[in-house]
């Protein structure tokens, strides 16, 4: 296939997920018409059809698919997504149509590309590596897995010659990649549906590390065995990068940064957490590598607001927190939950969960239930199908028998805010990956007139 971006119109089936948006807003910044399908309306969804974008929720054909013309249109759709009468009639129509991740590979081979790996600790850190690149106002095009706080996108466009990209594993997609630079932070088991072991998606990295043409350039967490040479970075223990004196002054947490015979102090950053410093740890390291100063990041490192759903925070004048995260797997959730616990060791804690896939849920539920079990009280949601069918025998109260929890119990989304009013708590946290987040507006609008009323 020739260029990439020859095409008049652009299609999205699927539009609603977080890597296939960002494309669509690239092509949609660049002038051409962009469409497409999803099942579920959700905040993503409503935010692409303000910027002009027009979106089918129904699997019908409107008057959308049955104009476009074949000869000038690219079908785009993920694999995270299956069975789709949609997706059948274009391929039966003879359209053009490619998998997400080998149009993000078209688009940034000829940049020189950074992709982050990982199964967590990924949108974090290509995010501020991005932010950082912006802020030093270095070329580059930013796709991303999160919604930027400081630029309210998943979508960031300074330029061509560097790409930001976070390289997902699901379906070994980022061997579509031609990454110049990576970043591999994790490797923990998920996708068992797609890899069926640890050792298998271990090894998927592995292959994905060997894309990386030099050694230099390949930065993994330290402990992380990638079958080849790469350099390493970490928190709190001596590696090629490394941050440490980890502490909070007031509201703002501060660290150093070392590399070699180099030690940079006093590093501001907003983000609490300490597997949130090894993710900016990694950040400084690559954009330092691209010839930025330290002091130039330094500032980058301050301004960063962090990404929509990773432990959003709100305060009120009743003394009540509210916090909003994405995590979806048992070591997300006890990264969240461990650091309410630490920060707020005495608060009554409410957490209202909504599992992510059925294979998800049956692979880890032992995890799943140790983790919910961390909190005062749990609502725990249905289990958010996403692109799977039901599992017999998985389900939400199999999941709830397991947690060790007083105060538990199973709701449906659509009676989950009026469940969370009923509950006593000190900080709410909501988490989940499906459309969970369709919460986050009327919980703030109720928790904001609590309040006032009592004021």
């Amino acid at each position: 296939m020739g260029d990439i971006k020859a095409y008049n119109n652009y299609y999205f089936i699927g539009i609603g997920g977080i890597g296939m948006s960002s494309l669509a807003r690239y092509f949609n910044s660049i002038g051409k018409r962009v469409a497409g399908y999803d099942k579920t309306s959700t905040l993503l969804t409503q935010a692409l059809q303000q910027e002009g974008i027009k979106i089918n929720f129904e699997e019908v054909l409107t008057d959308t698919e049955v104009h476009l013309s074949k000869e000038n249109t690219l079908i785009i759709f993920t694999p995270a997504i299956k069975n789709l009468k949609i997706l059948d009639s274009f391929i039966e129509r003879g359209f053009s149509i490619m998998k997400r991740a080998k149009v993000l590979g078209k688009l940034t081979e000829t940049t020189n590309c950074i992709a982050v790996a990982g199964t967590h600790g990924k949108t974090t850190t290509s995010t501020l590596i991005a932010h950082l690149c912006k802020s030093a106002d270095l070329s580059f095009s930013g796709f991303l897995g999160g919604i930027s706080e400081n630029y309210n996108s998943n979508f960031i466009y300074n330029g061509n010659d560097i790409s930001v990209v976070e390289a997902d594993e699901y379906d070994r997609s980022f061997m579509n990649l031609h990454p110049s630079w990576a970043v591999v932070t994790s490797m923990d088991a998920d996708h068992l549906d797609i890899y069926g072991d640890k050792n298998t998606i271990e090894q998927s990295f592995c292959d994905f590390a060997a894309l990386i043409p030099e050694f230099q350039h390949l930065l993994v967490r330290k402990g992380l065995e990638m079958g080849r040479p790469a350099v390493t970075y970490a928190v709190n223990e001596e590696a090629d990068y490394y941050s440490d004196h980890i502490r909070m002054e007031g509201a703002t947490l501060k660290f150093d940064f070392h590399h070699g015979e180099h030690l940079i102090k006093d590093f501001e950053w907003h983000l609490p957490g300490i597997h949130n410093v090894e993710n900016a740890t990694a950040a400084i390291a690559i954009v330092h590598q691209l010839g930025v100063s330290y002091e130039e990041i330094k500032k980058g490192i301050k301004s960063f607001m962090g990404i929509k759903r990773r432990y959003t925070k709100n305060f009120f004048d009743n003394g009540k927190i509210y916090i909003d995260d994405y995590a979806h797997h048992p070591t997300e959730l006890n990264a969240v939950i461990d650091s309410i616990k630490t920060f707020y060791p005495n608060k009554k804690l409410l957490i209202v969960f909504q599992p992510h896939l059925f294979s998800r849920t049956r692979d880890f539920v032992e995890e799943f239930a140790e983790s919910l079990s961390k909190g005062d009280a749990l609502i725990l949601l249905d289990i958010y199908p996403a692109r799977e069918l039901p599992i017999q025998g998985v389900s939400s109260d199999w999941l709830l028998e397991k947690v060790e929890c007083v105060q538990k119990e199973v709701s449906s989304l659509s009676q989950a805010l009026e469940k969370i009013k009923s509950k006593d708590f000190d900080i709410l946290l909501t988490a989940g990956a499906g459309n969970i987040d369709t919460l986050y507006g009327p919980i703030l609008e109720w928790m904001n007139k609590e309040t006032e009323n009592k004021r």
